[in-house]
Formats: structure tokens, sequence, C-alpha cells
């Protein structure tokens, strides 16, 4: 049994149905980018994984859990964090602030923590007193990530962390990514800049039409000319 496992899941919104039977299976501190064309239900997984979304069939199970439509309050319990594509600060708080607010379930003393995310994201630690509505596009996603992280989550679900950032920041965010799995941490990503996400990805799943079209190794799936083509804008 796999660390992450999702089985034949169908969901949706409402009486919409957007996954029709998608499977995805990650090991402990692999990272799995989920790719695919617009519309192909990848951002709903996330959130059907992370309770956001509407499970009519199909499992989600983690370590072992099975945690198949738990709320997403409930799922903090699990060590699960999730950062939305959008709308994912507070942009009137500090940097600071912002941190502490992913903390607000703990009762323990996490200074140490603060000071950790501190290290991962660099560029943060000289701007922790600034409101993080004044950050750059890729700053702002540091400070979201960062604020997941404040629970110490086994599993890390981003949705499109790269999104309308430039080159450097596109680079520098997959560093972080790195760097957080590098801790140990397992992370599921949905990223729309497909060929840079699997040059890091353990594992990689196409989507298309809610469904799996392709599983295999990051590298397999870079050198996998059909994929290329029907996917990554190769020739």
């Amino acid at each position: 049994m796999s660390f992450l496992e999702v089985t034949n899941l169908v969901g949706g919104y409402g009486q919409m149905t957007i996954l029709n039977g998608v499977d995805l299976a990650l090991e402990k501190g692999e990272i799995g980018v989920i790719v695919g064309p617009n519309g192909a239900g990848k951002s709903t997984l996330l959130k059907a994984m992370f309770g956001l979304a509407s499970i009519r069939s199909g499992s989600v199970r983690l370590g072992g859990n099975d945690i198949t439509g738990t709320a997403p309050e409930k799922l903090a319990g699990y060590r699960i964090a999730y950062v939305p594509q959008e709308y994912n600060i507070f942009p009137t708080l500090s940097v600071h602030e912002n941190l502490e607010m992913g903390a607000y379930s703990r009762r323990d003393d996490f200074s140490g923590l603060l000071g950790h995310i501190y290290e991962i994201f660099p560029p943060l630690a000289d701007k922790r007193n600034q409101p993080a509505g004044e950050l750059s596009g890729g700053q702002r996603q540091m400070v979201a990530v960062g604020r997941a992280l404040m629970i110490e989550p086994q599993l890390l679900l981003l949705d499109e962390p790269t999104a309308g950032l430039s080159p450097m920041f596109m680079s520098e965010i997959f560093d972080r990514v790195l760097a957080i799995n590098a801790t140990g941490v397992t992370i599921a990503m949905v990223e729309q800049n497909a060929k840079q996400a699997l040059a890091i990805a353990h594992k990689g799943f196409v989507l298309a039409n809610g469904a799996n079209s392709w599983t295999d190794t990051g590298k397999a799936l870079l050198a996998n000319p059909e994929v290329a083509r029907s996917f990554l804008g190769g020739p």
C-alpha cells in the first residue's frame, strides 16, 4: 500500500462530474506532479483530496487511513496542508503574521519552526514586517506555502504554485519545492509549466477529461514522444 492512494475517484461540484475515475499513488517523500489540458480536472482532484469537492465514489487513503470526504478543518489532524492557486494570503497582514496564522491551531512553541521557514524562503526574512500584499507574486507564493508548512505537514497539496510568475520566480519556487521535499514532505502538485514540473517529479500524472491518460515517472513522461506531442507542446 502506498503512502497516498487515490483510487477510482469520481466527483466534482454539485451535480457536475469532473473526475471520472482518477487514480494516483505516491510513496512517502515523493513529489507527484499532475498535468494536463485546461478542464482536465487537475485542481478538482486536489480539492477532492482536501474535502473541497464532492466525492461520489472511490477513495482517498493516507498512511493507511481512509480520509475520503473528510472535512478540510479535520485534515490538519492528519497533517495535510493545501495551498490554493489564488487568494492564498492575508494581504493586509505582515509576512510574519501570515505565517503565524498557519499555526492558529497549535498550542506549542513554534518559534523554531518560523526560523526554519525563513531558512527555506530567505527572501521573506528581510520582509517579515512588510504587508504580504505588497510583495511580488513569487514572494506571495512563498508566504502561502510557508504558512501551510506551519502545521508541519506530511502531505502538501500545491495548486499551480508558479501561475503567472516570471521565469526567474518560477525557477525559485521549484527550487523551494525541492527544498521542502528534502525535509521529508510528500508533495502533490498541479502545474501548468509541465516540462519544468515533471523534471523535478518522482511521478507524473497526465489527466484528460477527468481521467488518467498517462502515469509514469516524471523523466519517462518527458521522454515519451506522444505525451510531448499531446500535452507538452512538443513536436
